[in-house]
């Protein structure tokens, strides 16, 4: 009977100290894993503000070229008028009404 007892209690005992063991190791996975989630966290946070850099920047040159496109198709109009071609027939090919006199300076 003795002898039961003393067996009893070293069942007792590994079986807490099984325990203690396993809760030791399930701690350690957490904050394994707690660690794991952190890094990936600051990794995925610095991507997003490089991404946000990123998407400033196109949307700046967006706004450039929306702005380049809206001249061009000013000066497109503005070549289809009559007033362009006079000046082009003026200054590029030396062109003149009828009747129109010209003052030239003297070099």
């Amino acid at each position: 009977m003795a002898r039961e007892r003393t067996t009893g209690r070293k069942a007792a005992y590994r079986r807490k100290n099984q325990n203690r063991f396993s809760m030791v190791l399930v701690g350690l996975v957490v904050v394994l894993i707690t660690v794991a989630v952190a890094m990936r966290s600051m990794e995925l946070t610095q991507r997003n503000e490089e991404l946000s850099e990123k998407e400033a920047q196109l949307q700046q040159q967006i706004d450039y070229e929306q702005q380049r496109a809206e001249e061009i198709e000013e000066f497109r109009k503005y070549t289809q008028t009559k007033r362009y071609v006079e000046e082009v027939a003026k200054e590029k090919l030396g062109l003149v009404y009828e009747g129109e006199i010209v003052f030239k300076q003297e070099d």
